[in-house]
C-alpha cells in the first residue's frame, strides 16, 4: 500500500506504508542513532512527533519485549528509508510493522531519508501529515494546518498514579514527566528505594514521601507547557538533593530563574558529543529533546555551567551554586547507549550521602524517613495518594 508524507512548506514524499492505515499529524523530527530503533519508538519523549531514522535499514533485528523504554510507543509516526519485514534475531518476538500496527502507528519507507533530514536541518522541524489515503494533497495540507501540534503531551505520557520499586538503599523519589524506564532500572540496580510520582505532584505531596532525593524525568514537550512542575521543584530547591535529567534539566533551569528556547532541529541520536567543562573530557552521550537552556539567561541566577555541546555549545549541564542540585540536558541512563555518563546516578547518590551527613535533622525526622522505607503509606494523608502498578 502507498504512504505519503507532506510537509508544511508543500514537500511530498511517496512510499510505501507499513504499520496501521489513516492519517496523523505531528512535528517531523529526525534520529541519527545506527541502532535502538525499538527504544526510540518507546521514548515518552517523542510523543506527538513524526519519527524519521537516518539509518538506512530498520526493522532488521524485530522487536523484543525486554527492550521496551516506557508500556507503550507514543510517536505519531515512523519514517524509515528500508523496512525490513523479516527479522534476524534470536531475541526478536515479533516484528516492527506488527509494533506499529497494533498501536495504530502510521510507517512509511522507500523514500529518501537523507534529503528529508537536509531539508529539515535547513529549514528546521516542522508539522508534517502521514498518511495512506487518497485525499489530495490540497485536503492534505487543510488538515494539516487544521490540527495544531501538542502541547499537553507530559499529561499524556506521565503515570496516573504512584508506585515504587522498593530497595534498601536511598529513598529516590522519581517525579514521572516521561520518564524512560532505564532511568528507573539505574537506580533499582544502584539499592534505591524508588517511589515514582506524576508530573504534577506537588511539594507538599513529595515532602510527605520522605525523600532523600528527588530525580526529575525526561519527557516531551516544551518545559513551559509545564509551568506546575517549575513551581513544585522551586518549592523544595535546597530541602533535598535534584538531579534533572533532559526536560528536568530545563525544568530545574527555568525554577532557578533562566530561560528555555527551541532549537532548529533538536538533538536526537546516541552519538551526540558532550564537555565536562571541569575535567575536560569529552563524553559520547543519547540525546533527544527539541529545546534549550539559553546560554545568556544563566546570568544574574545561582546557576554554573558544567557541560556544554561540542556541535554547537548549547548548554548540556547545570548545577547550583548554593544547593544540593544538578542537571544535565542528555540522558546518563542512555538505553540503548551509549553508557558513558552513567556515572552521574552514582554522583547523584553521593550528594544525597553527603547532603544527610550535612544535614542530619533536615528536612525531615530520622525516625520518619527509617519509618516510611518499609511502610511509606504512614507519610501520605489518607487518600490523597495511592500506589498502583504504571
Amino acid at each position: 500500500m502507498q504512504a505519503r508524507l507532506l510537509l508544511e512548506d508543500g514537500t511530498l514524499f511517496t512510499g510505501k506504508s507499513f504499520g496501521a492505515e489513516g492519517d496523523s499529524v505531528g512535528e517531523v523530527v529526525f534520529n541519527t542513532g545506527i541502532t535502538g530503533y525499538q527504544e526510540v519508538l518507546s521514548d515518552p519523549s517523542y510523543c506527538g512527533q513524526i519519527v524519521t531514522m537516518t539509518f538506512p535499514l530498520i526493522g532488521n533485528y524485530g522487536i523484543a519485549r525486554d527492550d521496551f523504554e516506557s508500556v507503550r510507543p507514543y510517536i505519531h509516526g515512523f519514517v524509515v528509508r528500508r523496512h525490513e519485514e523479516v527479522p534476524s534475531n534470536w531475541r526478536a518476538e515479533y516484528s516492527l510493522g506488527n509494533l506499529l500496527k497494533e498501536y495504530g502507528i502510521i510507517g512509511i519507507s522507500e523514500i529518501d531519508t537523507r534529503m528529508l533530514t537536509r531539508r529539515i536541518r535547513h529549514h528546521g522541524v516542522m508539522k508534517g501529515i502521514l498518511t495512506t489515503s487518497n485525499k489530495s494533497v490540497a485536503e492534505l495540507m487543510e488538515q494539516m494546518k487544521a490540527s495544531p501540534l501538542m502541547t499537553d503531551q507530559v499529561p499524556r505520557v506521565s503515570t496516573k498514579s504512584v508506585f515504587s520499586s522498593p530497595g534498601f538503599k536511598e529513598r529516590v523519589v522519581l517525579v514521572d514527566f516521561g520518564a524512560k524506564s532505564g532511568i528507573l532500572r539505574d537506580l533499582v540496580k544502584r539499592g534505591c528505594d524508588v517511589v515514582v510520582v506524576p508530573h504534577d505532584t506537588t511539594a507538599e505531596q513529595i515532602r510527605r514521601l520522605a525523600p532523600d532525593g528527588i530525580l526529575l524525568s525526561n519527557g516531551p514537550g516544551d518545559p513551559k507547557d509545564v509551568q506546575h512542575a517549575v513551581q513544585m521543584i522551586r518549592e523544595l530547591l535546597g530541602e533535598f538533593p535534584i538531579f534533572g535529567i533532559c526536560l528536568g534539566h530545563q525544568l530545574f533551569a527555568l525554577a532557578c530563574g533562566a530561560d528555555t528556547e527551541k532549537l532548529k532541529f533538536g538533538h536526537r541520536g546516541g552519538n551526540h558529543p558532550v564537555k565536562d567543562l571541569l575535567s575536560g573530557r569529552c563524553y559520547i552521550t543519547s540525546q533527544n529533546h527539541g529545546y534549550t537552556v539559553k546560554e545568556d539567561s544563566i546570568a544574574g541566577t545561582e546557576l554554573e555551567v558544567t557541560h556544554i555541546n561540542n556541535n554547537d555549545r548549547t548548554i548540556e549541564g547545570l548545577r547550583h551554586k548554593k544547593y544540593s542540585a544538578f542537571s544535565v540536558q542528555y540522558h546518563p541512563e542512555a538505553a540503548p547507549g551509549p553508557f558513558d555518563s552513567s556515572y552521574l546516578f552514582d554522583d547523584f547518590l553521593e550528594n544525597i550521602r553527603k547532603f544527610k551527613q550535612d544535614n542530619p535533622s533536615l528536612p525531615r525526622q530520622a525516625q520518619l524517613s527509617a519509618a516510611a522505607k518499609f511502610n511509606p503509606a504512614p507519610a501520605l494523608e489518607k487518600g490523597e495518594l495511592t500506589y498502583a502498578k504504571k
